[in-house]
């Protein structure tokens, strides 16, 4: 809690004497929620006496649940969930507890895991053990709060309540309000980079609790000198603290730069994917050229390095696009000479969706139609789900086919028969009795789902 005092109430809760009430952390009446208006309410309070409550069963309980919802791949230890139960899961909890509370604590190196980008590079995840996620969800659960009280509206990657299809809907907005010149900026291995003496006096500066920075401190040294892990529970958190002052000072420009009420600049990121929206006037090419360079000197400031080979100014009133969170965006008119902002899928993730399509389709050769058509549907739902907030009629019409042929040809070869089975299953086999997915329609943003909060 902040340094300053407050009710006993607070005290009695921050220094871990639990109350008649005390329930599992996550679903108690407003634990987190409180932690939240405390630091809201007092930008300048650092947090003590936390530690205490990353080792509280409930806390770890809900760590493990949350860890087990979102499943993965086993760490280095090779231990998966089934592992985790089958051995039993009060032994394995109450065995992270004595080590949090006796300070013996000590986290295992992450598994690397490469993933194919699609343009032939790689990015490596670091992938943590069971035991290491839930200490690190645990840690999460207590420090999100504070810091999301801190964080900028221009932020929308790995957020509480956020979504990268908000980010795209304010992007859209601000081109529609004559910010129609983007710096497309790109960072170079930004995740890998992180200082963690940087990072770590940023998390001090709101928590005064060496047991806790002890804490973090041991999960950064685990994996190298730098870096986060991307894969790690705790990872995208920190990745935003890192970030926060370049929003802060984004957000400080905006308000400046105001004419009239109205934005001349605008700045929006999700992670390391951001992009800045200047107006398009003439008068306005100072502010342009001012912003980057001041957003270089911030980056400069953390260390991170801005790649401006790839980084880019684009004029859409001249024609020009850009790539974010994997749409192309760009100025287009309708047929009434209208002018639209026009968000398509990039080609690259409508390859990478054929790839996923194949792969599923070959993983699942030797199981009942029934299993296979899921599992193709699992992939093409979250896609689809995705994408259709855009411009994507035509690219959803290509998709479509696409699975279709590659399902048809999937039964042909199983049964032995030639061709593709264009006549021998019809659409409306594929579609009403296989249950293959077919919702492909457009959508667009309820204005209370595209609000910030």
């Amino acid at each position: 809690m902040p340094e300053r005092r407050g009710s006993a109430v607070s005290k009695s809760f921050f220094r871990g004497e639990a109350g008649k009430n005390d329930k599992c952390f996550h679903k108690s009446a407003g634990t987190e929620r409180k932690i939240y208006i405390k630091a809201k309410t007092d930008k300048h309070g650092r947090f003590w006496g936390l530690y205490c409550h990353i080792s509280k069963d409930e806390l770890l309980r809900e760590a493990y649940r949350l860890a087990k919802a979102n499943d993965g791949v086993p760490g280095i230890d090779g231990k998966d969930f089934e592992d985790i139960e089958r051995e039993g899961l009060e032994g394995f909890l109450e065995g992270i507890r004595q080590e949090l509370l006796e300070r013996t604590y000590r986290p295992l190196p992450n598994r690397r895991v490469e993933i194919p980008k699609g343009n032939g590079k790689t990015r490596t995840l670091g992938i943590p053990t069971i035991r290491d996620r839930v200490v690190q969800g645990a840690l999460k659960l207590i420090l999100e709060p504070i810091f999301e009280a801190d964080f900028k509206d221009c932020s929308y990657g790995y957020r509480p309540k956020r979504h990268a299809h908000q980010a795209i809907d304010r992007v859209t907005k601000g081109i529609l309000h004559g910010l129609t010149r983007v710096v497309d900026v790109d960072l170079s291995g930004y995740f890998d980079n992180i200082r963690h003496h940087k990072l770590l006096e940023k998390i001090a500066r709101r928590v005064q609790d060496d047991d806790i920075l002890h804490l973090l401190k041991l999960i950064l040294n685990a994996n190298g000198r730098k870096g986060v892990p991307q894969g790690g529970v705790i990872s995208p958190l920190l990745s935003n603290i890192y970030l926060n002052e370049v929003d802060e000072m984004m957000e400080r420009a905006r308000e400046v730069t105001r004419r009239k009420g109205y934005d001349n600049l605008g700045f929006i990121r999700s992670a390391d994917d951001m992009v800045i929206l200047v107006h398009g006037h003439p008068k306005e090419d100072w502010l342009l050229q001012k912003v980057q360079k001041r957003l270089k000197e911030e980056l400069d400031n953390l260390e991170v390095e801005m790649n401006l080979e790839k980084t880019k100014v684009v004029d859409l009133k001249k024609g020009g696009s850009f790539s974010f969170l994997g749409f192309d965006i760009r100025l287009n008119r309708n047929w009434k000479s209208k002018i639209y902002v026009s968000k398509t899928p990039r080609k690259k993730k409508c390859i990478e969706i054929g790839k996923r399509i194949r792969a599923v389709l070959k993983a699942n050769w030797n199981k009942p139609l029934k299993e296979v058509i899921q599992a193709v549907n699992a992939v093409i739902r979250g896609w689809v789900n995705y994408f259709r907030i855009g411009n994507s009629n035509s690219t959803f019409c290509k998709v479509r086919n696409y699975t279709e042929k590659k399902v048809r040809r999937f039964v042909t070869k199983r049964k032995k028969r030639k061709g593709f089975g264009w006549k021998r299953w019809s659409r409306e086999v594929i579609y009403q009795e296989w249950g293959l997915y077919n919702d492909y329609r457009i959508q667009y943003l309820h204005p209370k789902t595209a609000s910030c909060r």
